[in-house]
């Protein structure tokens, strides 16, 4: 039975016992100053914790109101135990330690200058805690620095575990994105500080009229209120651990894809700003004049029109479409989603001139990525001059380790030179141990003599560019000398050409050149002596580099390099590219067909002759769509039909059928084919 239900029996009422002469005498204990001693149990009926323990002389037992101490103390049923309340410190007088059997007596009169003791004590106390509270983050680290101890002497002692890089099985996807490294604010504080970054931006206003937040752009205040302009994102199918999207434009956005449509056949580009003021983030006609923008010299405007379609695409992301998964997939053949790849590719181009090689390395991975196996738009040409001019030399070598086996980079110019170059630039490196600074060089001087061997038509050009006059054996000798660059095929020349004109300025520094000339000799002497590789890599040449399939093609009309775009052969230079679709799949998945009606100049109208002669924009008056029936685009830029029964626009035949013209003309082929090893 309880003490509650005796007390009612006895019709007592709790509080009102009878006081004895030591009923409000407490014995309270301090842990730091009272031992522990046996636990036995004192004729005053205390328990065997308290006991033996230090007591304080209480006068009233209400002062234990406000000690924080109680508070910290466990409660069992309700009630806090006998010990924990000898845990308290109170003003008051000190009592004596019980000891065996005998009990503690203490003084009825209390002395002031007692109690300013005890308040003295309370203060040690509480300082006491806090010492206890900051000491415990202390010998937490302790503890972490000594399990470190222990597991480098469990290493020593074993012998069995070193350091070094991580296993493959626990590092990351070689393709894999980070989102910091996608913004290019975190590039530019680490070279000129936070304060230079963020010195001139605004503070954002509090009423947020963008959506949601995103990874590639940053919202600007000076950009029109976003509205869905009819853009979205559908997953296709999802098998062997890959998610298949594409975009998809719904009824409205067809219209006015198919106006942006006439707006660049009439080659004013004042109609494409008229569609942007209805459509403003109609991602088509943002790329398109951007291009015009940067012709004339506008890169700010440029650059801003780019980010803006940016924005538009990622707010139509799929929920589950990830941008540093690297298990995403876009298929290129499809018209809708063409466009988010130029964004990116012409985002990332900006980054490059303005300084931030780290964030458009990473934009580079990010497009590489949605398409790895095709690559669409050749980004191995690209990636190891982004990784080399961002010092990120590991990375280099741990995709040509990668994917060497599978791709043969090594057969691509550009991978054939950079990665010796890598290897020579992180042996340059004081920071790193003396045997790995010596495996790096002796790596670098074998992988730049093999590139050398397969592709001697790099270096005469090599050495003009940065201006270095080779020595007089070199220039007389036929292995490098001008036949070496006129004997090779044309597709590789184009090659060359491309990462010359990209990639040259690396190879200015003394050092670089003075190793690339040890390397020179040695190849000469492996030249005369008669090495069975020279002969294998020429028959290896000519068979390999025939013809440059049409991503390369599209590579560089992209990159806008003179001595690679004047490689390119005449049935690509004759035909008609659009740089909202350079050079589109010949077997490309149409999701609509854009409705077509006859032009008036098929029609034999000579007076519209004439005036479309004297103005290029003039066009005649059309009959209604009842009258004719729309006309399939052949092999052209038809998108599908337009859903709905929507009003048809005019549009001429004449850019359709050249393109269908040059794409009779050339023979379908899968991109990253024979030529540079790629698939």
């Amino acid at each position: 039975m309880s003490r509650r239900a005796l007390r009612r029996l006895r019709g007592e009422q709790r509080g009102q016992e009878p006081l004895g002469p030591g009923a409000l005498q407490f014995d309270l204990r301090d842990d730091d100053d009272v031992e522990e001693e046996g636990p036995k149990r004192g004729p005053g009926g205390r328990r065997p914790g308290c006991a033996e323990k230090e007591g304080v002389h209480v006068n009233n037992r209400f002062e234990l109101i406000n000690i924080e101490d109680l508070e910290d103390d466990p409660v069992v049923n309700g009630e806090r135990s006998d010990c924990a309340r000898t845990d308290a410190v109170a003003p008051g007088n000190k009592g004596r330690t019980l000891r065996g059997n005998t009990a503690t007596k203490m003084d009825g009169d209390a002395a002031p200058p007692e109690q300013s003791n005890a308040s003295s004590k309370l203060r040690k106390k509480k300082k006491k805690q806090k010492n206890k509270k900051n000491s415990t983050g202390e010998t937490s680290e302790n503890g972490l620095e000594d399990i470190d101890r222990i597991l480098e002497r469990i290493e020593d002692s074993g012998g069995l575990i070193h350091p070094g890089p991580a296993p493959l099985s626990s590092r990351k996807h070689v393709l894999y994105v980070e989102h910091r490294h996608l913004n290019p604010d975190t590039e530019l504080k680490r070279y000129f500080g936070a304060r230079a970054v963020l010195g001139e931006q605004r503070p954002r206003q509090r009423q947020r009229v963008y959506p949601k937040c995103t990874w590639l752009t940053t919202p600007k205040s000076t950009w029109p209120r976003y509205s869905k302009p009819g853009l979205s994102m559908r997953l296709l199918e999802s098998k062997k651990g890959l998610s298949f999207f594409a975009f998809e434009h719904s009824e409205e956005y067809q219209q006015a894809q198919h106006k942006f449509l006439v707006a660049v056949e009439s080659m004013e580009p004042n109609n494409i700003v008229v569609l942007l003021q209805t459509s403003p983030y109609h991602v088509d006609s943002l790329l398109q004049l951007s291009d015009a923008c940067r012709f004339q010299e506008d890169q700010e405007m440029a650059r801003d029109l780019i980010e803006r379609a940016l924005y538009s695409m990622e707010c139509a992301f799929h929920p589950l479409f990830s941008l540093t998964s690297g298990t995403c997939r876009l298929d290129y053949r499809r018209p809708e989603n063409r466009s988010f790849y130029l964004a990116l590719y012409k985002q990332m181009s900006f980054l490059e001139k303005r300084g931030c090689p780290r964030t458009a390395l990473e934009y580079c991975k990010l497009i590489l990525s949605l398409e790895p196996d095709e690559d669409p738009l050749c980004m191995l040409l690209l990636v190891d001059h982004l990784a080399l001019r961002a010092r990120n030399y590991e990375y280099l070598i741990r995709l040509f380790q990668e994917w060497e086996g599978h791709r043969n980079l090594s057969q691509l110019p550009n991978f054939a030179f950079s990665v010796p170059l890598a290897y020579f630039l992180l042996s340059q490196q004081t920071d790193l141990p003396e045997q790995e600074l010596s495996s790096a060089r002796e790596k670098a001087s074998l992988l730049i003599r093999q590139a050398l061997t397969m592709f001697p038509g790099v270096l005469m050009p090599l050495l003009e560019y940065c201006s270095v006059r080779p020595d007089a054996a070199v220039v007389s000798h036929r292995f490098f000398g001008p036949n070496a660059e006129i004997s090779q095929p044309p597709a590789l020349s184009q090659l060359v050409s491309l990462y010359l004109g990209r990639s040259h300025f690396l190879w200015k520094e003394p050092a670089t050149m003075s190793w690339l000339e040890e390397n020179v000799r040695e190849v000469l002497q492996a030249v005369d002596a008669g090495d069975p590789a020279v002969e294998a890599c020429e028959s290896r040449r000519k068979v390999l580099y025939q013809r440059a399939p049409r991503n390369i093609h599209r590579h560089v009309i992209l990159s806008e390099i003179k001595e690679a775009v004047a490689a390119l052969p005449p049935d690509v230079t004759t035909q008609s590219v659009m740089g909202f679709d350079p050079l589109p799949p010949l077997d490309t998945i149409y999701s609509y067909v854009r409705p077509e009606r006859i032009s008036p100049v098929s029609r034999g109208n000579t007076i519209a002759l004439f005036f479309r002669s004297l103005l290029p924009n003039y066009t005649a008056e059309v009959p209604s769509p009842s009258s004719e029936p729309p006309v399939a685009a052949a092999g052209g830029e038809g998108r599908g039909r337009s859903a709905g029964g929507s009003e048809p626009q005019p549009r001429p035949q004449q850019a359709d059928a050249g393109r269908a013209r040059h794409d009779g003309q050339l023979p379908p082929q899968r991109p990253g084919g024979t030529a540079g090893g790629g698939r």
